[in-house]
């Protein structure tokens, strides 16, 4: 992997945010002495977006942090969902950032990486948690039990997201699906909406933002149990227009029409969209809700809480160090920190419980932990470039491609680059 070197920049302007900024970020230890921390040069990306590196003693060792602060409040500045185009669908953190403009960005949720305990399955590559870009939902969490990536803290779960709303504010939420498919009378509450696994017996719903991956996954495992085998018991039905266009005993794949809707039924949902047939008319709707607040969101990832008004989560692991992504909600909101952690040989990387620790140092109320280890990165332009460089070195030595990310969009930056 080829890494640029970053640009020096000068003026007064920049000095006062490399000056403030420097002063909140430190040396954090957890369990171990204090050491030197490696001489830091904070480098601006675009007004109000800082990128910088430090090299950090934690209780496993050293190890080193890529961090991004972004002013949410500086003019031109604002944050979207990177992501491949489709649900069901992967690429590279620097990929979608240049194909999407961005200036900076991590990778976002955990996903759908394997399917070893099914055979003939393939993975679909989708993210577990509910995801939004530019106010669009495009998907919503799957059961807990049915998640990829570490433990989740006590009192956490998939429908956890971080979310940026049109307001420019950041926050923590939890983001539940209200759905429903019906004909007549007949109304049948939605388990899922273009996800890589249902809730045993409910009824999923699946749109062109899906993609053309296998739908059979949504039917396999149980709440509780991932690797639980796929159900023989299915029925899926095809609606466009407000009626019922097609029906399949199994699950298919492919890409589904603009304007259809294929809903898939598992057991008792199965047997419930059984009764339609072919011209009957049956009319699906959906919506993600954010507990106690009617907030429109612009942006929404998921990922799992460590840090919650200024404490760290009970429980949260401190034993296991790995290669982390992190971010942290600061000034009510107003600014958002991003971090990855470097992979390369020789660090110790981060335990779960020094992700909340460091946040909390930088100034941080709100943690949130996203998807690590290869999928780690951290990714930023250089003054006056129109492309990003990986700015972290990847555990698995490239990047991994991922389902999504937190993309970073300057009009200030892009313009002067273009």
């Amino acid at each position: 992997m080829t890494r640029r070197r970053r640009s020096t920049v000068c003026g007064r302007a920049v000095f006062a945010v490399v000056t403030a900024f420097g002063a909140l970020v430190g040396t954090v230890v957890v369990g171990a002495a204090p050491a030197s921390a490696r001489p830091s040069t904070v480098t601006a990306v675009a007004p109000g977006v800082t990128y910088e590196s430090r090299d950090l003693q934690v209780a496993k060792g050293p190890t080193r942090v890529h961090l991004l602060s972004v002013d949410l409040r500086a003019p031109g500045v604002r944050l979207g969902l990177l992501y491949p185009g489709k649900v069901a669908s992967r690429a590279a953190v620097s990929v979608m950032a240049d194909g999407q403009g961005a200036v900076a960005g991590v990778n976002g949720d955990f996903f759908n990486i394997s399917e070893t305990q099914h055979p003939g399955v393939e993975a679909t590559g989708a993210s577990v948690g509910p995801a939004i870009a530019d106010g669009k939902v495009l998907k919503s969490a799957v059961p807990d039990g049915q998640r990829f990536g570490p433990a989740l803290p006590p009192g956490t779960g998939t429908e956890d997201v971080l979310t940026v709303g049109w307001d420019r504010r950041a926050r923590l939420e939890r983001l539940t699906l209200k759905g429903w498919a019906g004909g007549g009378r007949d109304r049948m509450a939605l388990g899922g909406l273009n996800q890589y696994a249902l809730p045993v017996g409910s009824i999923g719903a699946f749109t062109a933002d899906w993609g053309s991956a296998s739908r059979v996954r949504a039917t396999c495992g149980t709440d509780s149990d991932r690797g639980a085998p796929c159900t023989t018991d299915t029925y899926e039905v095809t609606v466009r227009g407000g009626r019922v266009v097609s029906t399949a005993e199994r699950p298919g794949g492919g890409a589904i029409a603009a304007g259809s809707t294929v809903l898939v039924g598992r057991e008792a949902g199965a047997r419930r969209l059984r009764a339609y047939e072919v011209g009957e008319r049956l009319r699906v709707g959906h919506r993600l809700v954010a507990t106690g607040r009617r907030q429109p969101y612009r942006l929404a990832v998921g990922g799992y809480p460590v840090l919650r008004d200024g404490r760290p989560l009970p429980g949260l692991d401190d034993r296991t160090a790995a290669v982390r992504t992190g971010a942290g909600i600061a000034d009510g909101g107003r600014r958002l920190l991003l971090f990855a952690v470097d992979g390369s040989p020789g660090y110790a990387g981060l335990t779960i419980a020094e992700v909340a620790g460091l946040l909390r140092q930088w100034g941080a109320v709100q943690g949130f932990s996203l998807d690590g280890g290869g999928s780690s990165t951290l990714v930023a332009r250089d003054a006056g470039s129109a492309s990003v460089t990986v700015r972290n070195h990847p555990s698995g030595g490239a990047e991994r491609a991922v389902p999504n990310g937190i993309g970073v969009f300057s009009a200030t930056a892009s313009a002067s680059a273009g």
